[in-house]
This record gives structure tokens, C-alpha cells and sequence, in this order.
């Protein structure tokens, strides 16, 4: 019959790994937004930044609700290839949640524009080796922002 040769193991087990290797990596990261009443999810395609929302909506007249979800709108479409991720403030009247680039360290900011009903992100940026951002500051104190940096976020059917 057939004799076992010990060098083969070794390669079907690697062939098995790198076969389940992109089943097993995961595409897109998903964090809800601080907001404590606010029921919105934000998703961020993990490889190009791309960021999208969606939140449970209530149907006229009724029935079980629905789903209403956000594109990609200014800033919130696909980046430069890189390692992005979403992170939620512990600001619990904040509605947006920031994107990250773990490759480079810049940072945006992204919310729903409920008015023109897309995800907008603000440029990217990367604080300098002196501590100040390439953001411009806003608020009442520099490098403090307000009660909510995010447009308030009206209530939508």
C-alpha cells in the first residue's frame, strides 16, 4: 500500500492554514455610536476605511420598523489601503465615532449627516511631533471642543 513520508504533514497542514486564512481574517469592524439614546451602528471596511451606519428606524402606521442604513458620503468613502478601525468616545451625547489608521496613527472624526442621509468623515490627520494637531480646533478653549463637536442629530422616521 502506501507508505507515510513525514514530509507531507507538515506541507498539508500549512496548505490548510493559508487556505482558511481569509476565511478566518474578518473584513469590516463594527462600534456602535456613544450616544446613549441613539440606536446606530457604525461599520468601517477594516482594509480601506470606507465607513457606513445603520439604525433601527420606526415604520408609519406600525409593524415591526426597519433598518435604515447610510453610504459613504464626503470623506467616509474608501481610503488609501491601510489597517483602519472605529472608536467610540465614552462622550455619551457624542453620535459620531472616530476612524483610525493603526499603520499611520491619523484620525478622523465621522457622523451621519442625517440631512443628506450619508456618512461624512473629516480629513485625516496626524498629530505633530509637537503635540499640536493638523486639525483645526474647535470650541470654546483651544483643543477643547464643546458639549458636542457632532451637529446634533435629529430624530428620523
Amino acid at each position: 500500500m502506501f507508505r507515510r513520508l513525514p514530509f507531507f504533514r507538515p506541507a498539508l497542514v500549512t496548505l490548510g492554514v493559508l487556505a482558511a486564512g481569509p476565511a478566518l481574517a474578518a473584513s469590516f469592524e463594527f462600534v456602535p455610536a456613544p450616544q446613549i439614546d441613539l440606536n446606530r451602528v457604525y461599520r468601517i471596511d477594516k482594509v480601506t476605511g470606507e465607513v457606513t451606519s445603520c439604525q433601527y428606524g420606526l415604520r408609519e402606521g406600525g409593524g415591526i420598523g426597519q433598518t435604515l442604513c447610510f453610504g459613504p458620503g464626503e470623506g467616509a468613502a474608501a481610503q488609501a489601503p491601510g489597517e483602519y478601525g472605529l472608536v467610540a468616545s465614552r462622550h455619551t451625547r457624542e453620535a459620531g465615532v472616530f476612524r483610525v489608521n493603526y499603520r499611520t496613527g491619523e484620525m478622523s472624526i465621522c457622523y451621519v449627516q442625517v440631512k443628506d442621509e450619508v456618512v461624512v468623515c473629516t480629513p485625516q490627520a496626524n498629530p505633530t511631533a509637537g503635540g499640536a494637531g493638523e486639525a483645526p480646533t474647535t470650541g470654546p478653549a483651544p483643543g477643547r471642543a464643546g458639549p458636542s463637536a457632532t451637529p446634533p442629530q435629529g430624530g428620523r422616521p
